[in-house]
Protein backbone atom coordinates (compact mmCIF):
# COMPACT_ATOMS: atom_id res chain seq x y z
CA UNK A 1 0.00 0.00 0.00
CA UNK A 2 1.17 3.69 -0.92
CA UNK A 3 2.77 5.44 2.05
CA UNK A 4 1.78 9.24 3.85
CA UNK A 5 3.03 12.27 1.75
CA UNK A 6 4.12 15.60 2.80
CA UNK A 7 1.50 16.60 0.30
CA UNK A 8 -1.12 16.26 3.37
CA UNK A 9 -2.29 19.50 5.53
CA UNK A 10 0.02 19.24 9.01
CA UNK A 11 -2.73 20.82 10.70
CA UNK A 12 -6.80 20.56 10.06
CA UNK A 13 -9.17 23.89 9.66
CA UNK A 14 -11.43 21.77 12.36
CA UNK A 15 -10.31 19.01 15.14
CA UNK A 16 -11.87 15.69 14.96
CA UNK A 17 -14.51 15.89 17.40
CA UNK A 18 -14.51 12.01 20.44
CA UNK A 19 -16.77 11.18 22.54
CA UNK A 20 -17.28 8.10 24.66
CA UNK A 21 -21.66 7.81 24.33
CA UNK A 22 -22.41 9.20 20.38
CA UNK A 23 -21.39 10.74 17.62
CA UNK A 24 -23.36 12.51 14.76
CA UNK A 25 -21.96 14.37 11.68
CA UNK A 26 -24.17 15.78 9.21
CA UNK A 27 -24.26 18.59 6.46
CA UNK A 28 -25.90 21.42 8.44
CA UNK A 29 -24.97 22.01 11.90
CA UNK A 30 -28.70 22.33 12.71
CA UNK A 31 -29.52 18.86 11.44
CA UNK A 32 -26.50 17.92 13.50
CA UNK A 33 -28.29 19.55 16.58
CA UNK A 34 -31.51 17.86 15.65
CA UNK A 35 -29.99 14.71 16.04
CA UNK A 36 -28.22 15.24 19.20
CA UNK A 37 -31.44 16.23 20.38
CA UNK A 38 -32.80 12.65 20.00
CA UNK A 39 -29.79 10.98 21.32
CA UNK A 40 -30.02 13.02 24.69
CA UNK A 41 -33.59 12.05 24.67
CA UNK A 42 -33.19 8.52 24.71
CA UNK A 43 -33.62 7.97 20.76
CA UNK A 44 -31.54 5.31 18.97
CA UNK A 45 -29.29 5.98 15.66
CA UNK A 46 -32.10 5.26 13.60
CA UNK A 47 -34.19 8.14 15.51
CA UNK A 48 -31.79 10.40 15.57
CA UNK A 49 -30.71 9.86 11.37
CA UNK A 50 -34.34 10.15 10.45
CA UNK A 51 -34.41 13.34 12.65
CA UNK A 52 -31.27 14.89 10.90
CA UNK A 53 -32.11 13.20 7.35
CA UNK A 54 -35.64 15.05 7.65
CA UNK A 55 -34.22 18.45 8.95
CA UNK A 56 -31.73 18.67 6.02
CA UNK A 57 -34.72 18.16 3.54
CA UNK A 58 -35.95 21.40 5.33
CA UNK A 59 -32.08 23.23 5.96
CA UNK A 60 -31.85 22.18 1.87
CA UNK A 61 -33.94 22.65 -0.52
CA UNK A 62 -31.91 23.62 -3.24
CA UNK A 63 -30.24 20.23 -3.40
CA UNK A 64 -32.45 18.20 -1.26
CA UNK A 65 -36.34 17.46 -0.77
CA UNK A 66 -37.97 16.32 2.11
CA UNK A 67 -40.21 14.23 -0.44
CA UNK A 68 -37.17 13.28 -2.69
CA UNK A 69 -35.10 9.98 -2.22
CA UNK A 70 -33.40 8.62 0.91
CA UNK A 71 -30.90 5.45 0.29
CA UNK A 72 -29.63 4.46 3.67
CA UNK A 73 -27.61 1.85 5.12
CA UNK A 74 -27.96 0.56 9.00
CA UNK A 75 -25.92 -1.67 11.50
CA UNK A 76 -27.84 -3.43 13.98
CA UNK A 77 -25.34 -4.02 17.03
CA UNK A 78 -27.81 -6.33 18.50
CA UNK A 79 -27.77 -8.91 15.66
CA UNK A 80 -24.72 -7.74 13.97
CA UNK A 81 -26.63 -7.33 11.05
CA UNK A 82 -26.26 -4.45 8.07
CA UNK A 83 -29.42 -3.59 6.50
CA UNK A 84 -30.50 -1.03 3.48
CA UNK A 85 -33.92 0.62 2.75
CA UNK A 86 -33.29 1.93 -0.76
CA UNK A 87 -35.47 5.09 -0.63
CA UNK A 88 -35.77 5.15 -4.23
CA UNK A 89 -38.86 6.40 -5.82
CA UNK A 90 -39.75 4.04 -9.72
CA UNK A 91 -40.70 5.94 -12.59
CA UNK A 92 -44.65 6.12 -13.10
CA UNK A 93 -46.37 3.07 -14.75
CA UNK A 94 -46.90 5.27 -18.34
CA UNK A 95 -43.32 6.36 -18.42
CA UNK A 96 -41.12 4.54 -20.63
CA UNK A 97 -38.04 5.41 -23.36
CA UNK A 98 -40.72 5.87 -26.25
CA UNK A 99 -42.80 8.13 -24.35
CA UNK A 100 -39.75 10.53 -24.10
CA UNK A 101 -38.95 9.82 -27.77
CA UNK A 102 -42.49 10.07 -29.45
CA UNK A 103 -43.72 13.18 -27.60
CA UNK A 104 -40.55 15.37 -26.31
CA UNK A 105 -37.96 13.94 -29.44
CA UNK A 106 -35.63 11.78 -26.84
CA UNK A 107 -35.46 14.71 -24.59
CA UNK A 108 -36.38 14.79 -20.46
CA UNK A 109 -38.38 18.00 -19.88
CA UNK A 110 -38.05 20.30 -16.46
CA UNK A 111 -41.12 19.98 -14.37
CA UNK A 112 -43.05 16.75 -13.38
CA UNK A 113 -42.56 14.82 -16.58
CA UNK A 114 -39.06 13.55 -14.69
CA UNK A 115 -40.65 12.75 -11.47
CA UNK A 116 -40.59 9.63 -10.77
CA UNK A 117 -43.04 8.53 -6.96
CA UNK A 118 -42.12 10.60 -4.23
CA UNK A 119 -39.71 7.88 -1.99
CA UNK A 120 -38.47 9.98 1.14
CA UNK A 121 -41.64 10.26 3.65
CA UNK A 122 -42.15 6.18 3.31
CA UNK A 123 -38.58 5.35 3.70
CA UNK A 124 -38.18 7.21 6.89
CA UNK A 125 -41.34 5.81 8.26
CA UNK A 126 -39.85 1.97 7.40
CA UNK A 127 -36.67 3.00 9.02
CA UNK A 128 -38.54 4.50 12.21
CA UNK A 129 -41.51 1.12 12.43
CA UNK A 130 -38.85 -1.37 11.97
CA UNK A 131 -35.50 -0.05 13.65
CA UNK A 132 -36.90 3.19 15.93
CA UNK A 133 -38.18 3.72 19.02
CA UNK A 134 -39.50 7.22 18.08
CA UNK A 135 -42.57 8.55 17.09
CA UNK A 136 -42.92 9.89 13.29
CA UNK A 137 -43.81 13.38 15.64
CA UNK A 138 -41.07 13.34 18.01
CA UNK A 139 -38.49 12.84 15.30
CA UNK A 140 -40.09 15.23 13.21
CA UNK A 141 -40.15 18.31 15.35
CA UNK A 142 -36.95 19.66 14.53
CA UNK A 143 -38.25 19.38 10.73
CA UNK A 144 -41.33 21.33 11.63
CA UNK A 145 -39.83 24.15 13.49
CA UNK A 146 -37.63 24.74 11.27
CA UNK A 147 -39.72 25.12 8.21
CA UNK A 148 -42.54 26.96 9.75
CA UNK A 149 -39.75 29.34 11.96
CA UNK A 150 -37.63 29.36 9.34
CA UNK A 151 -33.75 29.61 9.36
CA UNK A 152 -31.04 32.21 8.66
CA UNK A 153 -29.82 31.24 5.02
CA UNK A 154 -26.37 29.88 4.86
CA UNK A 155 -23.64 30.21 2.42
CA UNK A 156 -24.12 26.74 -0.01
CA UNK A 157 -27.97 28.00 -0.10
CA UNK A 158 -27.26 31.23 -1.10
CA UNK A 159 -24.91 30.25 -3.51
CA UNK A 160 -27.42 27.49 -5.70
CA UNK A 161 -30.41 29.60 -5.54
CA UNK A 162 -28.59 32.54 -7.09
CA UNK A 163 -26.79 29.94 -9.97
CA UNK A 164 -30.13 28.68 -10.61
CA UNK A 165 -32.06 31.96 -9.92
CA UNK A 166 -33.74 31.76 -13.56
CA UNK A 167 -34.97 28.32 -13.14
CA UNK A 168 -36.71 29.12 -9.23
CA UNK A 169 -38.77 32.36 -11.11
CA UNK A 170 -40.41 29.94 -13.92
CA UNK A 171 -42.77 28.78 -11.13
CA UNK A 172 -44.88 31.07 -9.48
CA UNK A 173 -44.63 28.75 -6.31
CA UNK A 174 -40.62 27.94 -6.02
CA UNK A 175 -40.25 31.65 -6.85
CA UNK A 176 -42.42 32.27 -3.68
CA UNK A 177 -39.86 30.25 -1.58
CA UNK A 178 -36.91 30.63 -3.27
CA UNK A 179 -37.15 34.28 -4.71
CA UNK A 180 -39.27 35.42 -1.45
CA UNK A 181 -37.34 39.04 -2.15
CA UNK A 182 -37.47 39.08 -5.90
CA UNK A 183 -33.99 37.35 -5.91
CA UNK A 184 -32.44 34.88 -4.38
CA UNK A 185 -31.21 34.85 -0.24
CA UNK A 186 -28.45 37.06 0.63
CA UNK A 187 -26.12 34.84 3.61
CA UNK A 188 -27.85 35.69 6.98
CA UNK A 189 -31.83 36.40 5.54
CA UNK A 190 -34.53 34.36 7.05
CA UNK A 191 -35.42 31.48 4.82
CA UNK A 192 -39.02 30.85 5.53
CA UNK A 193 -41.20 27.50 4.05
CA UNK A 194 -44.84 28.02 5.80
CA UNK A 195 -46.64 25.54 3.30
CA UNK A 196 -43.56 23.06 4.24
CA UNK A 197 -44.35 23.55 7.83
CA UNK A 198 -48.19 22.66 7.19
CA UNK A 199 -47.51 19.60 5.59
CA UNK A 200 -44.94 18.56 8.33
CA UNK A 201 -48.18 19.96 10.29
CA UNK A 202 -50.57 17.36 8.87
CA UNK A 203 -48.14 14.18 8.63
CA UNK A 204 -47.55 14.51 12.66
CA UNK A 205 -51.68 15.45 12.72
CA UNK A 206 -52.15 12.27 11.34
CA UNK A 207 -49.63 10.09 13.64
CA UNK A 208 -51.87 12.32 16.45
CA UNK A 209 -55.66 10.83 15.21
CA UNK A 210 -54.24 7.12 14.90
CA UNK A 211 -54.46 4.19 17.28
CA UNK A 212 -53.30 1.12 18.00
CA UNK A 213 -49.69 2.23 19.16
CA UNK A 214 -45.92 3.45 17.86
CA UNK A 215 -46.35 1.17 14.67
CA UNK A 216 -49.61 1.97 13.70
CA UNK A 217 -49.16 6.05 13.96
CA UNK A 218 -46.32 5.77 11.72
CA UNK A 219 -48.37 4.04 9.17
CA UNK A 220 -50.41 6.52 9.16
CA UNK A 221 -48.00 9.17 8.15
CA UNK A 222 -47.03 6.89 5.64
CA UNK A 223 -51.00 6.36 4.61
CA UNK A 224 -51.21 10.64 4.63
CA UNK A 225 -48.97 10.87 2.25
CA UNK A 226 -49.51 8.30 -0.11
CA UNK A 227 -53.17 8.00 0.04
CA UNK A 228 -54.67 10.70 2.07
CA UNK A 229 -55.31 14.48 1.28
CA UNK A 230 -51.53 15.14 1.00
CA UNK A 231 -51.76 12.16 -1.69
CA UNK A 232 -55.05 13.76 -3.31
CA UNK A 233 -53.74 17.88 -3.46
CA UNK A 234 -50.24 16.05 -5.06
CA UNK A 235 -52.20 14.11 -7.76
CA UNK A 236 -54.31 17.13 -8.28
CA UNK A 237 -51.32 18.80 -9.18
CA UNK A 238 -50.33 16.06 -11.53
CA UNK A 239 -53.14 16.35 -12.81
CA UNK A 240 -53.32 19.86 -13.81
CA UNK A 241 -49.31 19.55 -15.39
CA UNK A 242 -49.82 16.73 -17.22
CA UNK A 243 -47.88 14.34 -15.08
CA UNK A 244 -47.34 10.69 -15.83
CA UNK A 245 -47.97 9.57 -12.03
CA UNK A 246 -51.36 8.24 -11.01
CA UNK A 247 -53.02 7.86 -7.57
CA UNK A 248 -52.53 3.74 -8.09
CA UNK A 249 -48.49 4.57 -8.40
CA UNK A 250 -48.42 6.84 -5.38
CA UNK A 251 -49.95 4.41 -3.46
CA UNK A 252 -48.58 1.17 -4.44
CA UNK A 253 -45.28 2.78 -3.97
CA UNK A 254 -42.95 0.60 -1.07
CA UNK A 255 -39.18 1.60 -0.63
CA UNK A 256 -37.23 -1.45 -1.04
CA UNK A 257 -35.69 -3.38 2.05
CA UNK A 258 -32.61 -5.10 0.63
CA UNK A 259 -29.39 -6.67 1.29
CA UNK A 260 -25.94 -4.86 1.25
CA UNK A 261 -23.25 -5.22 -1.11
CA UNK A 262 -19.91 -5.45 0.14
CA UNK A 263 -16.25 -6.61 -0.87
CA UNK A 264 -13.37 -7.40 1.82
CA UNK A 265 -10.42 -5.15 1.73
CA UNK A 266 -7.74 -6.43 3.72
CA UNK A 267 -8.57 -6.45 7.52
CA UNK A 268 -11.81 -4.25 6.43
CA UNK A 269 -15.49 -5.23 5.06
CA UNK A 270 -16.80 -2.08 3.19
CA UNK A 271 -20.56 -1.95 2.67
CA UNK A 272 -22.88 -0.40 0.24
CA UNK A 273 -26.30 -0.44 -1.01
CA UNK A 274 -26.92 -2.44 -4.34
CA UNK A 275 -26.22 -1.81 -8.14
CA UNK A 276 -29.94 0.76 -8.18
CA UNK A 277 -27.72 3.28 -7.21
CA UNK A 278 -23.69 3.59 -7.70
CA UNK A 279 -22.67 2.08 -4.50
CA UNK A 280 -21.29 -1.47 -5.84
CA UNK A 281 -18.66 0.90 -8.08
CA UNK A 282 -17.41 1.93 -5.24
CA UNK A 283 -17.16 -1.51 -3.94
CA UNK A 284 -15.34 -2.20 -7.33
CA UNK A 285 -13.14 0.57 -7.21
CA UNK A 286 -11.98 -0.57 -3.56
CA UNK A 287 -11.07 -4.31 -4.96
CA UNK A 288 -9.10 -2.47 -7.81
CA UNK A 289 -7.06 -0.20 -5.40
CA UNK A 290 -6.51 -3.18 -3.10
CA UNK A 291 -5.24 -4.98 -5.98
CA UNK A 292 -3.20 -2.00 -8.30
CA UNK A 293 0.21 -2.64 -6.87
CA UNK A 294 0.79 1.06 -5.72
CA UNK A 295 3.75 0.01 -3.42
CA UNK A 296 5.44 2.58 -2.61
CA UNK A 297 4.27 5.31 -4.45
CA UNK A 298 3.21 8.45 -1.80
CA UNK A 299 -0.33 9.00 -0.95
CA UNK A 300 -1.39 12.28 -3.30
CA UNK A 301 1.46 12.04 -5.05
CA UNK A 302 1.86 12.63 -9.20
CA UNK A 303 1.96 8.60 -9.44
CA UNK A 304 -1.11 8.07 -6.69
CA UNK A 305 -3.56 10.73 -8.52
CA UNK A 306 -2.98 9.44 -12.07
CA UNK A 307 -2.89 6.00 -10.82
CA UNK A 308 -6.06 6.58 -8.58
CA UNK A 309 -7.66 7.77 -11.33
CA UNK A 310 -7.17 5.80 -13.59
CA UNK A 311 -8.66 3.38 -11.29
CA UNK A 312 -11.51 5.25 -11.03
CA UNK A 313 -12.40 5.16 -14.95
CA UNK A 314 -12.28 1.72 -14.94
CA UNK A 315 -15.16 0.94 -12.16
CA UNK A 316 -17.18 4.36 -13.98
CA UNK A 317 -16.50 2.09 -17.53
CA UNK A 318 -18.88 -1.09 -15.40
CA UNK A 319 -20.74 1.35 -13.78
CA UNK A 320 -22.08 2.65 -17.34
CA UNK A 321 -22.06 -1.05 -18.92
CA UNK A 322 -23.84 -3.08 -16.18
CA UNK A 323 -25.55 -0.63 -13.82
CA UNK A 324 -29.22 -0.48 -13.52
CA UNK A 325 -32.26 -1.52 -11.26
CA UNK A 326 -31.25 -5.04 -10.54
CA UNK A 327 -35.57 -6.09 -10.99
CA UNK A 328 -34.85 -5.09 -14.61
CA UNK A 329 -31.38 -5.40 -15.20
CA UNK A 330 -28.86 -8.63 -14.95
CA UNK A 331 -26.22 -7.19 -12.84
CA UNK A 332 -22.93 -9.24 -12.40
CA UNK A 333 -21.87 -8.10 -9.05
CA UNK A 334 -20.98 -12.07 -8.83
CA UNK A 335 -17.98 -11.04 -10.92
CA UNK A 336 -17.81 -7.12 -10.70
CA UNK A 337 -16.60 -8.05 -7.17
CA UNK A 338 -14.84 -10.39 -7.14
CA UNK A 339 -11.10 -10.75 -6.58
CA UNK A 340 -10.33 -12.69 -9.60
CA UNK A 341 -11.89 -9.44 -11.89
CA UNK A 342 -10.20 -7.31 -10.53
CA UNK A 343 -6.32 -9.10 -10.62
CA UNK A 344 -7.50 -8.91 -14.36
CA UNK A 345 -9.24 -5.64 -14.59
CA UNK A 346 -6.08 -3.72 -13.43
CA UNK A 347 -3.87 -4.79 -16.09
CA UNK A 348 -5.41 -1.89 -18.13
CA UNK A 349 -3.77 0.73 -15.77
CA UNK A 350 -0.75 2.35 -17.80
CA UNK A 351 1.13 4.21 -15.16
CA UNK A 352 2.61 6.11 -17.92
CA UNK A 353 -0.63 7.26 -19.75
CA UNK A 354 -3.85 8.17 -19.34
CA UNK A 355 -6.61 6.92 -20.75
CA UNK A 356 -8.20 9.68 -22.71
CA UNK A 357 -11.61 8.79 -22.11
CA UNK A 358 -13.75 5.96 -20.66
CA UNK A 359 -11.82 2.36 -21.33
CA UNK A 360 -13.85 -0.69 -22.24
CA UNK A 361 -15.77 -2.09 -19.82
CA UNK A 362 -14.37 -5.21 -18.39
CA UNK A 363 -15.63 -8.79 -19.25
CA UNK A 364 -18.10 -10.71 -17.02
CA UNK A 365 -20.60 -13.74 -17.52
CA UNK A 366 -22.24 -11.63 -19.61
CA UNK A 367 -19.67 -10.85 -21.94
CA UNK A 368 -17.94 -7.53 -22.85
CA UNK A 369 -20.37 -5.00 -23.57
CA UNK A 370 -19.14 -2.63 -26.45
CA UNK A 371 -20.02 0.88 -24.83
CA UNK A 372 -18.81 3.42 -27.20
CA UNK A 373 -22.28 4.79 -27.61
CA UNK A 374 -22.13 5.99 -24.13
CA UNK A 375 -20.12 8.96 -25.15
CA UNK A 376 -22.65 9.90 -28.04
CA UNK A 377 -23.26 13.56 -27.46
CA UNK A 378 -27.46 13.76 -26.67
CA UNK A 379 -29.76 16.61 -28.15
CA UNK A 380 -30.98 18.59 -24.98
CA UNK A 381 -32.40 21.53 -24.08
CA UNK A 382 -31.01 20.86 -21.07
CA UNK A 383 -28.00 22.43 -19.94
CA UNK A 384 -25.83 19.75 -17.80
CA UNK A 385 -26.33 21.15 -13.82
CA UNK A 386 -23.39 19.49 -11.93
CA UNK A 387 -24.61 21.32 -8.97
CA UNK A 388 -27.70 19.25 -8.76
CA UNK A 389 -26.51 17.45 -5.72
CA UNK A 390 -27.60 15.83 -2.68
CA UNK A 391 -26.51 15.69 1.54
CA UNK A 392 -25.18 13.02 4.07
CA UNK A 393 -25.43 12.07 7.70
CA UNK A 394 -24.57 9.08 9.51
CA UNK A 395 -24.89 8.36 13.28
CA UNK A 396 -23.56 6.04 16.08
CA UNK A 397 -24.87 5.77 19.11
CA UNK A 398 -24.21 4.44 22.87
CA UNK A 399 -25.45 0.72 22.30
CA UNK A 400 -23.15 0.69 18.50
CA UNK A 401 -26.04 0.95 15.93
CA UNK A 402 -25.11 2.62 13.28
CA UNK A 403 -26.89 4.97 10.32
CA UNK A 404 -25.70 6.05 7.28
CA UNK A 405 -27.66 8.04 4.19
CA UNK A 406 -27.61 10.23 2.06
CA UNK A 407 -30.67 12.07 1.17
CA UNK A 408 -31.38 14.01 -1.98
CA UNK A 409 -33.77 15.66 -4.84
CA UNK A 410 -33.55 19.45 -4.49
CA UNK A 411 -36.06 21.55 -6.02
CA UNK A 412 -34.95 23.32 -9.24
CA UNK A 413 -35.92 21.07 -11.86
CA UNK A 414 -39.61 20.89 -11.18
CA UNK A 415 -41.83 23.49 -9.10
CA UNK A 416 -42.63 23.02 -5.86
CA UNK A 417 -46.45 21.94 -5.24
CA UNK A 418 -48.63 25.02 -4.54
CA UNK A 419 -49.78 25.15 -0.93
CA UNK A 420 -47.59 21.82 -0.22
CA UNK A 421 -44.32 23.47 -0.09
CA UNK A 422 -42.32 20.35 -2.01
CA UNK A 423 -42.00 19.36 -5.33
CA UNK A 424 -41.66 15.31 -5.77
CA UNK A 425 -38.48 13.70 -6.52
CA UNK A 426 -36.91 14.59 -9.81
CA UNK A 427 -34.54 11.63 -9.91
CA UNK A 428 -35.88 10.51 -13.19
CA UNK A 429 -33.01 12.70 -14.69
CA UNK A 430 -30.96 10.01 -13.98
CA UNK A 431 -32.32 7.54 -16.28
CA UNK A 432 -31.40 7.52 -20.14
CA UNK A 433 -33.54 7.54 -23.18
CA UNK A 434 -31.85 5.01 -24.99
CA UNK A 435 -32.61 1.09 -24.65
CA UNK A 436 -28.67 0.50 -25.06
CA UNK A 437 -28.42 1.75 -21.57
CA UNK A 438 -28.72 -0.69 -18.49
CA UNK A 439 -30.86 2.38 -17.03
CA UNK A 440 -33.08 3.05 -19.85
CA UNK A 441 -36.33 4.21 -18.43
CA UNK A 442 -39.40 1.50 -18.48
CA UNK A 443 -42.61 1.57 -16.42
CA UNK A 444 -42.34 1.35 -13.02
CA UNK A 445 -38.02 0.64 -12.92
CA UNK A 446 -36.16 2.82 -10.16
CA UNK A 447 -33.07 5.32 -12.24
CA UNK A 448 -29.41 4.60 -11.85
CA UNK A 449 -29.26 6.56 -8.18
CA UNK A 450 -26.01 8.81 -7.31
CA UNK A 451 -26.31 8.86 -3.73
CA UNK A 452 -25.11 6.04 -1.98
CA UNK A 453 -24.44 5.65 1.48
CA UNK A 454 -21.78 3.34 3.63
CA UNK A 455 -20.30 2.15 6.00
CA UNK A 456 -17.05 -0.66 6.98
CA UNK A 457 -16.37 -2.95 9.24
CA UNK A 458 -12.53 -3.83 10.55
CA UNK A 459 -12.12 -7.41 12.03
CA UNK A 460 -15.85 -7.60 12.78
CA UNK A 461 -16.79 -4.85 14.13
CA UNK A 462 -18.60 -1.55 12.73
CA UNK A 463 -15.46 0.71 12.51
CA UNK A 464 -16.85 3.47 9.45
CA UNK A 465 -19.46 5.18 8.54
CA UNK A 466 -18.91 7.73 5.65
CA UNK A 467 -20.67 9.54 2.76
CA UNK A 468 -21.15 12.41 0.70
CA UNK A 469 -23.10 14.70 -1.43
CA UNK A 470 -21.24 15.28 -5.20
CA UNK A 471 -23.04 13.46 -7.77
CA UNK A 472 -20.26 11.41 -9.68
CA UNK A 473 -17.90 12.96 -7.08
CA UNK A 474 -19.60 11.14 -4.24
CA UNK A 475 -17.54 7.64 -4.82
CA UNK A 476 -14.12 9.52 -6.05
CA UNK A 477 -13.97 11.21 -2.72
CA UNK A 478 -15.73 8.67 -0.34
CA UNK A 479 -12.73 6.07 -1.46
CA UNK A 480 -9.88 8.67 -0.69
CA UNK A 481 -11.46 9.51 2.52
CA UNK A 482 -11.84 5.58 2.98
CA UNK A 483 -8.96 5.20 2.20
CA UNK A 484 -7.22 8.43 4.31
CA UNK A 485 -8.43 6.55 7.22
CA UNK A 486 -8.03 2.88 6.61
CA UNK A 487 -4.66 2.75 4.81
CA UNK A 488 -2.87 5.89 6.00
CA UNK A 489 -4.05 6.01 9.35
CA UNK A 490 -5.87 9.40 9.47
CA UNK A 491 -8.24 10.57 11.60
CA UNK A 492 -11.71 11.48 10.03
CA UNK A 493 -11.05 15.03 10.26
CA UNK A 494 -7.65 14.75 8.58
CA UNK A 495 -8.55 11.72 6.27
CA UNK A 496 -11.88 14.40 5.04
CA UNK A 497 -9.74 17.57 4.55
CA UNK A 498 -6.70 15.97 2.94
CA UNK A 499 -6.59 17.42 -1.03
CA UNK A 500 -8.99 15.93 -3.27
CA UNK A 501 -9.32 15.14 -7.21
CA UNK A 502 -12.09 13.43 -9.12
CA UNK A 503 -11.96 12.63 -13.14
CA UNK A 504 -14.68 13.42 -15.03
CA UNK A 505 -14.01 11.93 -18.21
CA UNK A 506 -17.13 9.39 -18.43
CA UNK A 507 -21.09 10.19 -18.72
CA UNK A 508 -22.56 12.18 -16.19
CA UNK A 509 -25.08 10.61 -14.07
CA UNK A 510 -27.88 13.41 -14.61
CA UNK A 511 -29.40 14.24 -17.96
CA UNK A 512 -28.61 15.09 -20.38
CA UNK A 513 -25.39 13.18 -19.27
CA UNK A 514 -22.59 15.00 -20.35
CA UNK A 515 -18.74 14.06 -20.07
CA UNK A 516 -15.36 15.92 -20.43
CA UNK A 517 -13.03 13.54 -22.47
CA UNK A 518 -9.70 12.78 -19.95
CA UNK A 519 -10.58 15.88 -17.41
CA UNK A 520 -9.08 15.78 -13.71
CA UNK A 521 -9.92 17.66 -11.32
CA UNK A 522 -7.29 19.10 -8.86
CA UNK A 523 -7.72 21.22 -5.51
CA UNK A 524 -4.93 23.71 -4.68
CA UNK A 525 -3.13 21.41 -2.46
CA UNK A 526 -2.49 18.69 -5.62
CA UNK A 527 -2.05 21.32 -8.08
CA UNK A 528 1.80 21.45 -8.35
CA UNK A 529 1.74 17.94 -10.07
CA UNK A 530 -1.04 19.87 -12.71
CA UNK A 531 2.21 19.85 -15.95
CA UNK A 532 3.78 15.96 -14.79
CA UNK A 533 -0.21 14.64 -14.80
CA UNK A 534 -0.86 16.85 -18.12
CA UNK A 535 2.19 14.99 -19.39
CA UNK A 536 0.69 11.98 -18.88
CA UNK A 537 -2.51 12.53 -21.11
CA UNK A 538 -4.93 14.20 -18.24
CA UNK A 539 -6.84 17.52 -18.90
CA UNK A 540 -6.50 19.42 -15.69
CA UNK A 541 -8.86 21.76 -14.36
CA UNK A 542 -8.45 23.68 -11.32
CA UNK A 543 -11.14 23.57 -7.78
CA UNK A 544 -10.54 26.42 -5.59
CA UNK A 545 -9.15 26.05 -2.34
CA UNK A 546 -11.83 24.02 -0.48
CA UNK A 547 -14.71 24.53 -2.77
CA UNK A 548 -17.88 22.69 -2.16
CA UNK A 549 -18.36 20.55 -5.57
CA UNK A 550 -15.56 18.35 -4.36
CA UNK A 551 -17.81 16.80 -2.07
CA UNK A 552 -19.02 17.19 1.90
CA UNK A 553 -18.10 14.20 3.18
CA UNK A 554 -18.86 12.99 6.93
CA UNK A 555 -17.55 10.37 8.79
CA UNK A 556 -17.38 8.38 12.27
CA UNK A 557 -14.58 6.01 13.59
CA UNK A 558 -14.83 4.20 16.55
CA UNK A 559 -11.56 3.41 18.22
CA UNK A 560 -10.79 -0.53 18.12
CA UNK A 561 -9.12 0.25 21.44
CA UNK A 562 -11.51 2.28 23.47
CA UNK A 563 -14.77 2.00 21.72
CA UNK A 564 -14.78 6.07 21.80
CA UNK A 565 -16.76 7.51 18.79
CA UNK A 566 -14.77 9.54 16.52
CA UNK A 567 -16.31 12.21 13.79
CA UNK A 568 -15.07 14.08 11.34
CA UNK A 569 -16.88 17.08 9.12
CA UNK A 570 -15.72 18.45 5.38
CA UNK A 571 -15.15 21.86 5.55
CA UNK A 572 -15.80 22.68 2.04
CA UNK A 573 -19.75 22.78 3.17
CA UNK A 574 -21.81 23.06 6.24
CA UNK A 575 -20.75 20.32 7.88
CA UNK A 576 -20.94 20.04 11.46
CA UNK A 577 -19.97 16.78 13.67
CA UNK A 578 -20.83 16.60 17.34
CA UNK A 579 -20.12 14.00 20.32
CA UNK A 580 -20.86 13.04 23.33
Amino acid sequence: MPSRSNALPEKTHRPAVRGRHWAVSTNHWLASLAASRILDSGGNAVDAGVAAGMALGVLQPDIVGCTGVAPMIIYLAETDEVVTISGLGRWPRAASADYFTQHHGGDLPLGVLRCVTPAAIDAWCQALQRYGTKTFGEVAQAAFDLASGGFATHRLLAETVAADEELYASWGSSAGVFLANSRAPHVGEPFNQDDLGRSFGRLIEAEARSTGGREAGIEAVRDEFHQGGIARDIMAHFEAEGGLMTADDLNEFRSGHERPERVQFGDWEVFSCGPWCQGPALLEAAQLFAHHEFGEVPVNSKSYVHEFAEVMKLSFADREAYFGDPEFVDVPLDDLLSDAFAGERVKAIDRDRACPDLPRAGETRLGCPDTPWVWESIESKQRNRTHQDTTYLCVVDKDGNGFSATPSDGYNTAGIIPALGFAVSTRGDQNWIDRRHPSVIEPWKRPRLTPNPALAKKNGKLAFLFGTPGGDVQIQAMLQVFVNHAVHGMDPQAAIEAPRFASESFPGSFWPHTHKPGVLRLEPGLMQHAEALEAKGHVIEPWPELGWRAGGVCAIAIDETTGDRIAGADPRRECTALAW
